[in-house]
């Protein structure tokens, strides 16, 4: 399977641009909006959150725009690759070429797409007086595992939207459910510790927690934790490559 990948990179390499650029097609900005966009996004949660939530959490809108973009890079890539092989039908009717590449270039373009924003987190930290640490060097890894879990997660639901049409919103809904136990606008610490386990069976939790270690506290991430979402996602992606090969053969008759 890596073999066909690598031949068919460059294909790969277009179909991640076009996602990149395709979002914004025909726009004056073009591809500038992967940035404006989180950008005027984290404005309104800096006007809004404090005054609904009144949390007392220092820093506030800068806890939260850490977590949100993330955040958001998960969600989209989820929405987005559930649907990205429904999407292409057309092309998959009539061009042989490894299925695989629609949810890898899917994850891809939603991983250039967050550094692009990354920008975005360092702004506010320079605003709120935060400022940097050399803990920011560690932000490579914590996204390279976030990758490898919403391709591993796209892996499987893209292939299964196939076969059943409801797929997407069951997850789109699962997703917005998914967002009230992932620490975006509230800490871990919150929770009493003897029930604060429950939020980690959450991976995105570690996940969210490790870039808030980096650009928040200015601290080293749980290692442990990190190791246990990373060992996680490779095993889920192992699994999704598996259910995705079975579920290939099917695809050019049942879109």
């Amino acid at each position: 399977m890596l073999n066909e990948i690598y031949k068919y990179r460059e294909f790969l390499k277009t179909n991640v641009k076009k996602d990149i650029r395709g979002k914004y097609k025909g726009s004056f900005l073009g591809i500038l909006w992967s940035f404006i966009n989180p950008l005027l996004m984290s404005l309104v949660y800096a006007i809004v959150f404090p005054f609904i939530l009144k949390n007392s959490q220092p820093n506030y809108v800068t806890f939260i725009v850490i977590a949100i973009l993330p955040w958001n890079w998960f969600t989209t890539v989820i929405s987005q690759g559930t649907f990205c092989i429904l999407g292409n039908a057309d092309i998959i009717k009539k061009v042989y070429f490894p299925r695989q590449i629609l949810p890898i270039s899917t994850a891809t373009s939603g991983l250039i797409n967050y550094f692009i924003s990354v920008p975005i987190i360092l702004i506010f930290l320079l605003i709120s007086g935060i400022g940097f640490s050399w803990y920011i060097f560690i932000l490579p890894i914590i996204a390279l595992i976030q990758y490898i879990l919403t391709l591993a997660i796209i892996m499987i639901t893209s292939a299964i939207d196939i076969y059943i049409r409801d797929a997407e919103y069951i997850i789109n809904f699962f997703i917005t459910m998914l967002f009230y136990a992932t620490p975006v606008l509230y800490s871990t610490t919150l929770f009493p510790e003897k029930y604060r386990w429950i939020l980690y069976l959450n991976p995105m939790t570690t996940i969210i927690n490790s870039y808030r270690d980096i650009f928040y506290y200015k601290q080293l991430p749980n290692f442990l934790n990190l190791l246990l979402v990373f060992v996680g996602s490779i095993l889920l992606l192992l699994l999704g490559v598996v259910v995705f090969k079975k579920l290939e053969k099917g695809f050019a008759e049942e879109v």
